[in-house]
């Protein structure tokens, strides 16, 4: 009795059998647990840093639209400006040319310049109707005698002007003496575009080929009041312009 007893071993119970395993189990839970935390932080922080960027790059292409935009407006406002300087400058070349020509006409009206005994005076000039008759060349020369010219008209007011003074055929300044077609004035100036209306109908012709109206290179004012060619030599009133003195 006493010999069996004593080679028996003693039972383990269930806690000290499974002790040391337990602990170990729990550990490798605990790290598995850990590491699947930290992915799921990594993923959310991957997940964050990629919503970050998409908003940056969002916010960046939002900045370079402005900076486009504040661009275009400033050269608008370039553009605008210049325009502006330049109308300025316009205005003050307009402005100064209007106190020329003040000071020449208050200079003019301090001069008091008049028209001589004779003369008829309308707008600046001071303007002879002949009673005596001539050629075109006789005119002239009897108008610069007399410190002027033959008329030069230079608007439709002058021509209506000297309508109501003119009662039959008058010399005016107007030629193409030097060139058949090419009429122009006695100060030189050509006949321009706007006062061809003058013209009488189906004039100036040059007298028509006839021989007996001959070359016809001066001008004169008819009974119509309007404008005709006429030979050089006809004899007829005149009329003479010049300034006021």
């Amino acid at each position: 009795m006493e010999e069996i007893y004593m080679n028996v071993h003693p039972v383990k119970t269930v806690c000290q059998i499974q002790g040391p395993g337990s602990s170990k189990k729990r550990l490798y839970v605990g790290v598995i647990i850990s590491l699947g935390l930290l992915n799921v932080f990594l993923l959310i922080g991957l997940i964050s840093l990629g919503v970050f960027f998409h908003d940056a790059g969002s916010l960046a292409a939002d900045l370079t639209d402005t900076k486009d935009n504040l661009t275009d407006r400033l050269q608008d406002s370039n553009n605008q400006l210049s325009a502006m300087i330049e109308e300025r400058d316009r205005l003050n070349a307009t402005l100064t040319e209007m106190s020329n020509e003040i000071i020449r006409l208050q200079s003019l009206l301090k001069k008091k310049k008049t028209c001589p005994a004779g003369w008829r005076t309308f707008s600046c000039s001071c303007y002879f109707l002949s009673t005596s008759s001539g050629s075109w060349n006789k005119a002239r020369e009897d108008c610069r005698n007399r410190g002027g010219d033959l008329v030069v008209i230079n608007d439709d007011d002058e021509q209506n002007f000297l309508s109501t003074i003119i009662n039959k055929e008058t010399w005016i300044g107007l030629n193409d003496i030097e060139t058949e077609g090419s009429w122009k004035w006695v100060d030189d100036t050509p006949l321009t575009q706007l006062l061809t209306k003058h013209w009488s109908k189906k004039q100036p012709d040059n007298g028509g080929g006839d021989p007996y109206w001959g070359e016809e290179d001066c001008a004169h004012i008819n009974t119509e009041k309007l404008w005709n060619d006429r030979n050089c030599s006809s004899s007829m009133q005149w009329i003479c312009e010049k300034d006021p003195v």
